[in-house]
C-alpha cells in the first residue's frame, strides 16, 4: 500500500547498503591499529570483534574515522546503488534515506555534513534524509537494510524489509539481495499487501 502521498516510499539505509562501510572502516582500522590490512578479516560480524575491537574501543575508532579521516565523506559507494536508485526514482518511488549515524555524542555536525556531501557527490537521489535509530518510526513502505537487529525489528513490526547481504547478516532469511539489481527485482516482486 503506498504512503499518503500516493508514492511508494523506499526506506534506504546507507552504511552497508549504499556505502561500503566495512571496506572503508577496515582501511582506517588497519591504520588505527598499525596492522597490515591483510591481517584484518573482510568477513566480519556486527561489532567487528574479528579485528580485536572490544568494549568502548569502537567508539574511539569511529570518532577517529569521522573526525580525522572524513569517514562518511570518503566511504566508497556500493556498485549499482546510484543507478538503481535513480531508476526507481524515475519510476515514481520516493527515496527516503534512513541512517543511524548520530550515535556518538558531539560528532553530529561532522556526520550530517559528510553524509550530505557524500549523497550529493555520488548523485544518490533522495527526497528525505532521516537520522534515526528506530527506523520503523519513519514511515516507509519498503525498507532496504543490512543491520540484523534492524531487519528483525522491522520485520517483527510487519514491514517488508529487504536484507542487503553481507557477512554481518548471513543468518537473516529472505528476502535477501546480494546486489542492487537484486534489490530492484525484489521491489518489483513484492507480494501484494506486503
Amino acid at each position: 500500500m503506498p504512503s499518503d502521498s500516493g508514492q511508494i516510499v523506499l526506506g534506504v539505509d546507507l552504511d552497508g547498503v549504499c556505502a561500503d562501510f566495512y571496506a572503508r572502516m577496515r582501511e582506517i582500522a588497519a591504520e588505527w591499529f598499525e596492522r597490515p590490512l591483510e591481517q584484518l578479516s573482510a568477513d566480519v560480524s556486527y561489532g567487528l570483534t574479528e579485528w580485536g575491537i572490544q568494549g568502548d574501543a569502537y567508539d574511539s575508532l569511529h570518532r577517529f574515522a569521522v573526525t580525522e579521516r572524513d569517514f562518511f565523506r570518503t566511504v566508497p559507494m556500493i556498485p549499482g546503488a546510484r543507478r538503481v536508485l535513480r531508476q526507481l526514482s524515475d519510476e515514481g518511488y520516493r527515496i527516503r534515506i534512513i541512517t543511524h549515524r548520530l550515535f556518538i555524542r558531539y560528532l553530529h555536525e561532522s556526520a550530517v555534513t559528510q553524509t550530505i556531501h557524500w549523497l550529493d557527490h555520488h548523485g544518490i537521489p533522495y527526497w528525505d534524509l532521516c537520522f534515526m535509530k528506530e527506523k520503523d518510526q519513519v514511515g516507509a513502505d519498503i525498507y532496504i537494510e543490512d543491520s540484523p537487529a534492524n531487519i528483525q525489528r522491522l520485520r517483527k513490526h510487519g514491514h517488508y524489509t529487504i536484507c542487503f547481504a553481507n557477512s554481518t547478516n548471513k543468518h537473516i532469511g529472505d528476502p535477501r539481495a546480494g546486489t542492487w539489481d537484486d534489490v530492484y527485482r525484489l521491489i518489483l516482486e513484492r507480494p501484494a499487501g506486503a
